[in-house]
């Protein structure tokens, strides 16, 4: 890989993972509830299961994603009763812990999973094995590269997200800041759906 590709992936990764999304949405609601050590959990989970969504559609699991509409239709449909879920459970979440407590339960293994829900993510995955792996005489070492890139930059934008949301926690605890705080998260969650609808 030259160094032209190599940049060429880094402008990718910035703005997919640092744009908003279901990840950095649920990072930054997490954080903002449950506080940066409780949201942890998630924060580690995205870049591990966004890791084995890569290496699946290196191995050729995209490709067939890709032939087969309904399975396509199939994991979109799955990713967005799955947002709306979550959207309807952190709308209603007024007090500090109570959407990581009682309403909104995501750790490692939900936000493992949700990789293999979020289309952005199949999108990103399937844009990378496509431009920078597939059909590569070096393809092994081309992904040895891109994997650990994109894991970084996973880690990284996620991490930020919920710190800036750890950090507003005194100031959203105040009045009814923190729910209406949770129903813009709420609504950013049900807009990530509907854009999903168009994908």
């Amino acid at each position: 890989m030259n160094w032209q590709e190599f940049t060429a992936l880094l402008v990718l990764a910035t703005a997919m993972s640092f744009s908003p999304g279901p990840n950095t949405t649920l990072s930054t609601a997490l954080g903002a509830n449950g506080g940066l050590p409780r949201a942890m959990r998630f924060v580690i989970a995205v870049p591990v299961g966004w890791t084995l969504l890569l290496a699946l559609c290196a191995a050729g699991i995209g490709a067939l994603v890709v032939a087969v509409p309904s399975l396509r239709w199939l994991i979109k449909a799955l990713g967005i009763v799955y947002l709306l879920w979550l959207a309807w459970k952190l709308s209603g979440s007024a007090a500090l812990g109570q959407a990581e407590g009682e309403q909104l339960r995501v750790g490692f293994k939900q936000g493992v999973m949700l990789q293999f829900l979020n289309i952005k993510a199949w999108l990103l995955a399937l844009t990378l094995v496509a431009g920078w792996i597939a059909g590569q005489p070096d393809a092994l070492r081309r992904f040895a590269i891109v994997a650990p890139v994109m894991l970084v930059y996973a880690f990284t934008s996620n991490f930020a997200y919920a710190l800036a949301g750890a950090l507003l926690r005194n100031w959203l605890a105040q009045g009814r800041r923190l729910l209406w705080f949770n129903r813009a998260m709420a609504a950013v969650l049900v807009l990530t759906a509907w854009w999903m609808l168009g994908v």
